[in-house]
């Protein structure tokens, strides 16, 4: 009986990883994958294995604080990168779509085309396919 009430106090106090854990592992998997580094590089410039990076993205593990501070140095951001704030949590959110193969692909080739006449062009074709979706 004693022991049952021991592993209940012990489940109650450890804390899960919720919605803002995976939200915050969005935000450094959009970021890692933005500097084209793997996971195994990123977990190699904290001391960890690419699992344990695999589960910070997948907000599976809890990020503490001075592991976010480690994690934002080895991706060249602020730590107020990973949270809501300043106005920026829509331009976050916005970038967050980037989670996908063909959103980086169609980003990166975008981010190729160095006539901005061209690139607007491209940007008007695609709100006018947008727009007749809608």
């Amino acid at each position: 009986m004693r022991t049952n009430m021991k592993t209940a106090a012990k489940r109650m106090k450890q804390r899960s990883a919720g919605k803002p854990d995976i939200e915050l592992g969005k935000r450094i998997r959009l970021r890692r994958v933005e500097m084209k580094i793997s996971q195994a590089e990123l977990g190699e410039k904290l001391g960890v294995s690419f699992q344990q990076v695999q589960k910070y993205e997948k907000g599976v593990n809890r990020v503490g604080a001075a592991r976010l501070q480690q994690i934002a140095t080895a991706l060249d951001v602020p730590v107020t990168f990973f949270y809501d704030g300043d106005n920026k949590a829509r331009e976050v959110e916005s970038l967050l779509f980037l989670d996908s193969a063909f959103s980086l692909r169609l980003l990166r080739a975008y981010s190729k085309i160095k006539d901005q006449t061209v690139q607007r062009q491209l940007v008007s074709l695609m709100e006018s396919i947008a727009a007749n979706e809608a």
